[in-house]
């Protein structure tokens, strides 16, 4: 597997699969991201909370996780955005906590991956991901899932942190 210098150089890695709180829309990501995230993060923190209620191990929310499947085929108002947050692994249902968005539980996938850190604005990360994109061609690999993003930092952050992150497998 090829080496990383720095925080801010692509790596590969092997990543195990994630149980997570997971909510849909479509739009603009700053659009779409407020329309939501009270429903993800009402049900994350609810679950969070009721097991501390009942004496159970619990978890840390974060981590804040964006797929975007069709990000380089469709006009960016019209992206399906996955937007998700990792929960325990034994959780079986979710507390739903805004009326009409549907807060559901998936298993994402990822065993080998190409990531890179990304500092800076969302609409810059352009040469990041031409970067990793060649990182993953120079080390003989080929993308083989959706662009992921996992956001470090909070969008008024004063350096933004954002893992870019695709699935790969071997040519």
């Amino acid at each position: 597997m090829a080496q990383r210098k720095s925080k801010i150089d692509p790596q590969i890695l092997e990543m195990p699969p994630q149980k997570m709180a997971v909510v849909y829309g479509k739009g603009v990501p700053d659009k779409v991201f407020p329309e939501f995230m009270p429903a993800l993060y009402g049900s994350a923190y609810t679950l969070k909370f009721d097991l501390k209620k009942q004496g159970l191990p619990t978890f840390k929310v974060s981590g804040l996780r964006a797929r975007y499947p069709d990000a380089h085929l469709v006009p960016q108002d019209e992206w399906t955005i996955i937007v998700g947050l990792p929960i325990p692994e034994d959780t079986t249902s979710l507390p739903q906590k805004v009326p009409g968005i549907e807060v559901k539980i998936e298993t994402w996938e990822y065993g080998t991956v190409a990531q890179i850190l990304h500092l800076g604005a969302y609409d810059q990360e352009g040469p990041t991901v031409e970067r990793l994109h060649q990182f993953i061609e120079e080390n003989g690999y080929e993308i083989a899932g959706v662009h992921e993003e996992e956001y470090l930092t909070s969008p008024d952050a004063k350096v933004i942190k954002t893992i870019i992150r695709y699935p790969v497998k071997m040519k």
